[in-house]
């Protein structure tokens, strides 16, 4: 007996439904991208090995997908790494290139190999698969969409204020309400490490702050004890952890805290003129929070951070992030390009819209219509009909078998066809077909003008 056949953990099959929805989800942020400026790229799936190792630190490394060379790929094999089962040496031997990790490395290094080509500033948008090899679990997979908008070759907060506008847009469009963007910026992160005498812990601070709302304010003040970071400088972080208010009062009391750096109140300024702008312009249906805490991409993000909340009834994490980088192609030895850029999460922003029911019940329409097959010269004479349909913008088939009418009809409401049309030897000689309303099972004789009115109408 033939073994199933499966698919490899991580990934997904998705069907008719599932598509349609994720399709409703791609096309409304496509169209924000395009009507906000921004230009489609698209690079390989796969990329040579030294474009992406070593961009991603060793955890990043250790999940991209390597691919054995063509042919003989172990007649090219160190023998010594063979020998000694060293897996990285072995593996620089025999697989020239991986899989792509993300879309921003791929991204770093079409801006470089085509600069001379692009017009800068460079607002560019892409929507493709990325692979990771990681542990799969609930929401977490091994192949996954990624859906960035980036702007390289400007300093202007101008961009950040538009990403705001387009965040807003997006979840506007998808009728998602209670969106709430949070931001920060890496210089009051870095401020506040200077203002406490950490600023070689960054990181370390950084990481124990960002978890303020998960383990409370005194498991914090703990970890970063652990770290090496003095009692002296966690007691001036004190107005941090008791920071509230509007955005405009937090902007106030980070001023007073913050006074004695000058990196944190560049970093203030930042904030205040995105936020002031944003107020002016206003927002559709999201809100704007400043979040002090937000520590996101800390390794690349030298600005603005951005992290964005499913509204407080849904219990997800992010379901967008990004934020402004000032040397994303000097990895590949371009210096100075500074961007800022950010991303939707696909999956949970889909798992949102099902949790909260509002994909519209639209998105799932295939065919409309569906012709009973009663043999070849009827089908020919609804082939004809069916033409006509669909150049009016109509979905429209004809069952391909002249099988028993039952099962066509069965075959019409597991499809959650709504409309069936009868053509036989009385509707062939009056030029009339029979429409069939699936759900009342009304019928009425119409001309075929009337029947594609009749459908459009219903639409």
């Amino acid at each position: 007996m033939a073994q199933k056949p499966s698919i490899p953990k991580g990934t997904r099959d998705f069907n008719p439904e599932q598509v349609a929805k994720r399709n409703y989800i791609f096309n409304t942020i496509r169209g924000a991208f395009e009507t906000f400026g921004f230009q489609p790229i698209e690079t390989p799936s796969f990329e040579n090995s030294s474009t992406l190792m070593g961009k991603y630190g060793d955890e990043g490394d250790r999940l991209i997908f390597k691919i054995l060379n063509s042919g003989d790929y172990l007649a090219k094999a160190n023998e010594q790494a063979y020998a000694n089962k060293d897996s990285n040496k072995l593996t620089s031997s025999i697989s020239e290139k991986a899989l792509r990790y993300d879309l921003t490395v791929p991204f770093a290094r079409y801006v470089v190999q085509h600069q001379n080509e692009i017009e800068f500033p460079f607002k560019r948008y892409q929507i493709q698969p990325v692979w990771r090899a990681d542990r799969p679990q609930k929401g977490r997979f091994r192949e996954f969409y990624q859906c960035d908008a980036d702007v390289v070759g400007s300093k202007s907060l101008w961009q950040e204020v538009e990403f705001i506008q387009l965040y807003d847009a997006v979840f506007s469009a998808l009728k998602l309400d209670g969106v709430t963007i949070k931001i920060n910026n890496r210089k009051i992160l870095s401020g506040i490490a200077e203002v406490i005498g950490a600023s070689d812990k960054l990181i370390d601070f950084t990481v124990a702050l960002d978890k303020l709302d998960k383990i409370g304010e005194d498991k914090v003040k703990e970890e970063m004890l652990s770290k090496g970071i003095s009692q002296e400088g966690i007691s001036k972080l004190q107005p941090l952890f008791t920071l509230s208010g509007t955005f405009e009062a937090q902007i106030e009391s980070l001023k007073h805290i913050l006074s004695t750096s000058d990196e944190g109140q560049k970093g203030i300024e930042e904030l205040a003129f995105i936020n002031h702008a944003v107020s002016e312009l206003g927002l559709l249906t999201a809100k704007l929070q400043l979040d002090v805490t937000l520590a996101r991409g800390l390794n690349y993000y030298t600005g603005a951070i951005f992290e964005v909340s499913a509204p407080d009834q849904v219990k997800i994490g992010s379901i967008g992030g990004g934020g402004r980088y000032d040397d994303l192609t000097g990895i590949f030895g371009m210096k100075s390009m500074s961007g800022v850029g950010i991303s939707f999460g696909l999956d949970r922003i889909y798992l949102v819209l099902e949790e909260l029911n509002l994909f519209p019940e639209t998105v799932n329409k295939n065919v409309e219509v569906l012709f009973i097959n009663f043999g070849d010269k009827e089908a020919l004479f609804s082939l004809k009909a069916i033409k006509q349909l669909r150049e009016q913008g109509v979905h429209a088939e004809l069952y391909p078998d002249a099988s028993k009418m039952k099962k066509q009809m069965n075959h019409a409401n597991k499809r959650h066809i709504p409309f069936v049309v009868l053509v036989g030897e009385e509707e062939m000689n009056s030029n009339l077909f029979t429409l069939k309303d699936m759900s009342s099972g009304a019928q009425h004789k119409l001309s075929l003008g009337a029947m594609i009115n009749h459908v459009k109408i219903i639409q």
